[in-house]
């Protein structure tokens, strides 16, 4: 009998999903989703005012059937100008609206700003931002480019560039951050983008290597190992191939003590302990895990004295792991052991007080330093922490020359230009320039 041929496997089937998950829009549209980070930047919303266009000015503006009735975003400052009847350039207003959506995706006016750009820039607006960020993260200023990446996703939630340059964006930002609460958000928006992205882009072996890393990061190295593999696949760089490849061999161990912990925690005591006891004569014998898991297994084996003298060695290299000391505790009831019920609650209860007394010190840190990051706005990454954002690096990486859309995009933007610049007309001279901040578009021709 003929068997059948063997379906390549998927990285999710890979690691145990057995069927075939499409996410929902409301989990991968940045207007639907939840918006973990948005609070970072609702800062820069604060200095917006909104107004609407006149009769007069929409009787003339190309976008006037997608304009009527919605509230434009102006700068304080702008507000003069506009009112003063001297008007403000299009470009000026379009960039605003970039900011708005790019720092609240939710915005009531969200999808009528993605109609109105849409429209003036001929479907292009996607690919424009997503240069701006790139630009904006290759100066460092990467609050600037998150928003940018963030706006792109707006109008076309799943594409490529700027969902991988989104992620890395979260990636960077955490990684300069000392902020406990501010590192968990963005470390966990890093990592469900670049899922997000294996799953829509599952050939952009980019999106693998970095997503191999976030599993390494959190310590999930079978997962670390199965993205990478995939990266391989896909990728044509050799150096990149080689780091991974050596990344891959060093976790070899890591993968299997990490099988034998799971073995454990699913009630598969041999076969754990046969997987981990090799161990305890290996490099990895100071690594308090290794025997936490093997004290776990033992007592769920009754083998109580081994599962004592294990949970002893990890208190000896970390002493105040709680979970240990409540297993001892547990054993040493069972037993009637006074003496050690007495010495290990009270050792319990000075951990979790001394415990409790920094996590409310840690609070405190962390809300001042809250406070500091929502209201003051960001200041440059220093030269040696920026990365280099280049997508023609990625294409090398993949095999693929996927700038061309970029460049086509580009090339639109700037024959829309013309029409950008009647509408500007229809509003009136434009006024004082801004050293901050210069226009969509324009900026794009330097």
């Amino acid at each position: 009998m003929v068997r059948k041929k063997e379906q390549k496997k998927t990285l999710m089937q890979s690691m145990g999903v057995t069927r075939t998950v499409i996410r929902p829009r409301e989990e991968s549209d940045i207007r639907l989703r939840e918006d973990r980070i948005g609070r970072y930047f609702k800062k820069y919303l604060n200095k917006f005012v909104f107004v609407e266009f006149s009769e007069d000015f929409l009787s003339r503006a190309k976008a006037a059937d997608v304009m009527r009735g919605v509230p434009i975003p102006l700068r304080r400052k702008e507000v003069k100008t506009f009112a003063g009847g001297d008007g403000v350039p299009m470009t000026i207003i379009a960039e605003n609206m970039v900011w708005v959506i790019g720092c609240d995706p939710h915005f009531k006016y969200t999808e009528d700003y993605v109609k109105i750009l849409n429209k003036i820039y001929n479907n292009k607006m996607f690919e424009i931002l997503m240069k701006e960020g790139r630009d904006a993260a290759e100066r460092g200023e990467m609050d600037d480019a998150c928003i940018h990446f963030r706006a792109s996703l707006c109008f076309q939630y799943d594409y490529l560039h700027s969902m991988y340059s989104y992620a890395r964006a979260c990636r960077v930002m955490y990684e300069n951050s000392r902020n406990e609460e501010y590192v968990g958000r963005f470390k966990a928006e890093a990592l469900d983008w670049f899922e997000l992205l294996t799953e829509t882009h599952p050939r952009f072996a980019m999106g693998f290597y970095y997503l191999g890393y976030q599993y390494l990061n959190i310590g999930l190295y079978k997962k670390a190992v199965l993205a990478w593999e995939e990266f391989l696949k896909f990728t044509h760089n050799k150096k990149d191939r080689k780091e991974i490849r050596h990344r891959i061999e060093q976790l070899e161990d890591p993968v299997r003590i990490e099988g034998g912990c799971l073995d454990i925690t699913s009630g598969r005591y041999e076969e754990g302990l046969a997987v981990l006891e090799p161990y305890l004569q290996s490099q990895y014998k100071n690594w308090w895990p290794l025997h936490y898991y093997l004290g776990l297994g033992y007592q769920a084996s009754g083998r109580t004295p081994d599962a004592v003298a294990e949970f002893k060695k990890v208190l000896m290299i970390n002493g105040s792991h709680l979970e240990t000391m409540r297993e001892l505790l547990a054993i040493y009831e069972a037993q009637d052991d006074k003496q050690n019920i007495r010495k290990f609650s009270e050792k319990i209860r000075l951990i979790e007080e001394a415990q409790a007394e920094e996590q409310a010190k840690q609070l405190e840190e962390t809300e001042k330093e809250n406070k500091k990051i929502e209201t003051e706005e960001a200041q440059p990454l220093p030269a040696e922490k920026i990365e280099s954002f280049d997508m023609a690096e990625a294409d090398e990486m993949t095999g693929s020359d996927t700038s061309g859309d970029a460049k086509a995009g580009l090339a639109e933007a700037e024959a829309a230009e013309t029409d950008a610049a009647e509408a500007e007309a229809d509003g009136g001279a434009a006024g004082p320039k801004e050293k901050e901040r210069k226009p969509l578009v324009k900026r794009l021709r330097k």
